[in-house]
């Protein structure tokens, strides 16, 4: 269903924010802002605000941040539909209500018509399930301990042996064989089509807002390959979804564990550990890091005991360290993994071993050790050394110096003698004397890393200004343009506040959010609008830091053209552009404020 945006903006506009968060969560007035506990993320002290001038929150603790559909969407598990409809019923707005035609249903978005298609096979495979055609994947999962209302709630289902079922449903539902390709559910072979999946229990995958995104199969029998994973789509990115993400991050456990694969996850939510999630099909990658890191601070491993588990654990942990996660690991031992442990050994036991996971770092020592002979002096020496390279992984002398401490005690070896192996492995970093990157590199790149952070966070508090005061536009009015904004998520805003200010003669920060589709980029926008340094700064303090700003912002801007302009040896342009910066520094910025 479409609604026009002067619907939804009404409905927007009907529901105060702080109204609507305050009937789910305590809220408590503390300045211009309301304080409280972020439902999205485990915390004792309130990080959570909420502006009721620009109908936008923001959690500084796990980044969450949105108008008031998108915290409707991410508390309720809604989507943006669901949202705008309990919010109508909320406010007393009648909605339009209109079927669409098959004309209409054409010219939507492609992705949402994939969407639409994942969902109709999600439901063709649940429905096959529960027949005499699925009775043997039924059975498969039943003898496997799993209940039907866990059978339902993941929504498991099953692919037929005929190799067509799905297709033939999907035809007569009216989709043709152009939107069908961008599916990946189907094989286009010269003149016939066969059902991707066949003879397979069916996972369907699901994005953070429960929309199916994709399929993993498991085949029943002895066929190949044992899993099979939807292809990556205009809809489905395998290294930035998390297979039960959608019900693990609204556990408001302290963590989330993860697994490998989908049994694994289904068996811990049966046993009523919900936080559980696996990667798909693939190695733990960055960009999955990042994702978990708005819904914990602390992340637990139940990987497969054996090397292949061990050696997707390490990997892992490098991931997680490089994005802050404070990350254990679970022993499962004896046993291979987190279902057959439960099986055999329950609840209360694996609880347990929750409570006693271990520290990763000392995960990979140990996983290390593996690798020598510490009955033979020369074999134990190389180990030592091996574990102080290690150690350099931790900057803060303190938090080196406590590892260093815990795995002396451990190896029985003296604290003063690993410090000063790991102080001369250090040393030879900094006079370029390793494999690893001389440190002289490593600030160049640490410096470059905090150059671009710091235009980062120049461009995001500019944005947050010119909300503030909307003035502020005639101050960088010829100066500024939107493309000298270096993220094109930012040069996207800021077109569309311009466009704002001039149409409207004001701002509504709340109201842009809407032309944003993915949570990730809602989320980011709205920290564009809630970044601020001026504490008690005077009026002079803000006009030189404004001035610094816009200066810093069309500087960058002005050297990536120079440099483009170099590249094409466009010698004309280039002297324009010099020109330009040399009249930077006597340029006068006002500073129209109110």
């Amino acid at each position: 269903m479409y609604y026009p945006e002067e619907t939804v903006e009404e409905v927007r506009l009907r529901n105060d924010i702080v109204d609507v968060i305050g009937s789910y969560i305590s809220l408590k007035r503390k300045g211009a802002n309301y304080m409280g506990l972020c439902p999205f993320h485990n915390e004792r002290t309130p990080s959570f605000s909420v502006n009721q001038n620009k109908q936008l929150y923001h959690c500084f603790g796990c980044g969450a941040g949105g108008n008031v559909f998108t915290f409707v969407m991410e508390y309720e598990n809604f989507t943006f539909i669901e949202a705008l409809k309990h919010l109508a019923e909320r406010a007393g707005v009648t909605l339009p209500e209109e079927d669409l035609s098959q004309e209409q249903k054409r010219s939507r978005s492609e992705k949402a018509r994939i969407l639409e298609i994942n969902k109709e096979a999600a439901k063709f495979y649940f429905y096959l399930l529960h027949t005499d055609q699925g009775k043997h994947g039924l059975k498969y999962l039943l003898d496997r301990g799993l209940s039907e209302e866990t059978i339902k709630s993941f929504g498991l289902g099953y692919s037929d042996r005929g190799g067509k079922g799905l297709y033939n449903y999907l035809k007569k539902q009216g989709y043709d064989d152009q939107i069908l390709k961008e599916a990946g559910l189907f094989s286009f072979k010269e003149n016939d089509v066969y059902d991707r999946f066949w003879n397979r229990v069916m996972f369907p995958i699901m994005d953070v807002n429960n929309r199916v995104i994709g399929f993993g199969g498991r085949v029943m029998g002895d066929g190949e390959p044992k899993y099979l994973n939807s292809p990556e789509t205009k809809i489905f990115d395998k290294s930035r979804n998390l297979y039960g993400l959608n019900y693990a991050r609204t556990s408001r456990k302290s963590n989330i564990i993860i697994c490998e694969g989908y049994m694994d996850v289904i068996a811990l939510h049966q046993a009523g550990f919900n936080n559980a999630i696996a990667s798909l099909g693939t190695a733990f990658t960055q960009q999955q890091a990042n994702l978990l890191k708005r819904y914990t601070s602390e992340v637990l491993l139940c990987y497969d005991s054996d090397n292949a588990g061990t050696k997707a654990a390490l990997r892992a942990i490098e991931e997680l360290r490089e994005t802050g996660l404070n990350t254990k690991v679970i022993d499962l031992s004896p046993y291979k993994d987190p279902d057959d442990f439960i099986k055999e050994l329950g609840v209360d036991e694996f609880e347990k071993r929750i409570k006693n996971a271990q520290n990763a770092f000392l995960f990979e020592i140990e996983t290390l050790e593996k690798e020598f002979d510490l009955q033979d002096p020369a074999s134990k020496t190389k180990f030592f050394n091996e574990v102080a390279k290690k150690l350099l992984i931790f900057t803060e002398s303190i938090e080196r110096n406590s590892y260093t401490e815990t795995v002396a005690r451990k190896y029985h070896i003296s604290f003063d003698d690993l410090r000063k192996l790991v102080n001369t492995y250090g040393s030879k970093y900094v006079a370029g004397q390793d494999k690893i990157r001389p440190t002289a590199e490593s600030r160049d790149k640490k410096n470059k890393k905090l150059a671009e952070d710091g235009l980062v966070k120049a461009q995001k508090v500019l944005i947050t200004w010119l909300i503030d005061r909307p003035k502020l536009f005639l101050s960088i009015q010829g100066i500024l343009e939107p493309e000298d904004f270096s993220e094109e998520l930012y040069v996207n805003v800021i077109k569309l506040l311009i466009d704002q200010y001039k149409n409207e003669k004001k701002l509504n920060p709340a109201k842009i959010i809407n032309y944003f589709e993915t949570r990730e980029e809602q989320t980011e926008v709205a920290s564009l609008f809630t970044s601020d340094i001026q504490g008690d700064m005077t009026t002079l303090e803000m006009q030189k830091a404004f001035k610094d700003m816009v200066l810093r912002i069309k500087n960058h801007s002005l050297e990536k053209q120079i440099n483009q302009a170099a590249i094409e040896n466009d010698p004309e342009k280039l002297q324009k552009l010099i020109k330009e910066v040399s009249a930077l520094q006597n340029l006068h910025i006002s500073f129209y404020d109110g």
